[in-house]
């Protein structure tokens, strides 16, 4: 009997040496299960941050397309021409709608000479000499309110601009007036004269500042104006610049057609 007990008794030392047959195993599973983790959270992690910075490039494009589109539709001839107009009219609440464009001092000379006979013309009672140096100052102006037109040629921009009109009346520098008479023998009428001529002075004036002549003279300096008057307005707009407008062209509309316009710009970008 006593025997047969000892043959049935378990080992003191059997579960001991079951941990540590298994416990190597366990412990690489549970490193195996902790990468497993990790790599896990890693790719939702890398998953989450390339969607955000694919919705960051997707908004970056959109806008830089969306400023793009903007630009282009301002850029646009009709544009052009629409927004400058609506910007005249700020300008003409200011003043009385004309834009200054031009003036030139000058010095006109008028004379008169009236000489009397008698006697079927046998007999000269004198001659009156009356002579008027007036200096007087030209000046010249366009309308805000009549038609204007900006054409886009490439990075041109053609303006088409109101007819150039002389300020009237002109304005005389009557400190400066130089005048100088010469009666006949016979002749008392010097001061009358004189009078008369005095009194014609604005009248002959503003025909001269009217002339084709004098505005001729005065296109050049209009010219000039009217392109700075636009830059100014482009320059407001974001469009003088390299990418956009880089030359100004001036034809006022009593001149040749935008086609005929003169192969040198008014003003360029420097």
């Amino acid at each position: 009997m006593e025997k047969e007990l000892e043959k049935t008794a378990p080992e003191p030392n059997s579960a001991g040496s079951n941990f540590a047959e298994w416990r190597w195993p366990v412990v690489i599973l549970s490193l195996g299960i902790m990468a497993l983790i990790a790599f896990l959270y890693s790719l939702n992690v890398a998953k989450n941050t390339t969607i955000g910075t694919a919705k960051e490039i997707r908004e970056t494009v959109k806008e830089v397309g969306d400023a793009a589109i903007t630009i282009a539709e301002n850029f646009q001839q009709a544009k052009i021409t629409e927004t400058f107009v609506e910007s005249l009219a700020e300008v003409s609440d200011t003043g009385e709608g004309n834009l200054m464009v031009a003036t030139m001092k000058n010095t006109k000379t008028f004379k008169r000479t009236e000489k009397l006979t008698i006697l079927w013309d046998s007999v000269s009672l004198g001659t009156t000499v009356t002579e008027i140096k007036v200096p007087a100052t030209f000046r010249y102006h366009i309308k805000l309110s009549d038609p204007w037109k900006l054409e886009v040629r490439e990075q041109q921009c053609i303006v088409i601009a109101p007819a150039l009109k002389a300020t009237t009346p002109v304005a005389i520098h009557t400190n400066e007036i130089e005048k100088r008479s010469d009666e006949g023998w016979a002749r008392f009428n010097a001061d009358e004269q004189m009078a008369g001529l005095e009194k014609s002075l604005t009248p002959r004036l503003n025909q001269h500042a009217r002339s084709k002549e004098h505005l001729n003279m005065a296109r050049g300096k209009a010219r000039k104006t009217v392109a700075e008057f636009v830059r100014q307005w482009l320059m407001k707009e974001d469009h003088w610049r390299e990418d956009r407008f880089s030359t100004i062209h001036i034809i006022f509309a009593d001149e040749a057609e935008a086609k005929d316009f003169p192969a040198k710009p008014t003003l360029e970008l420097n």
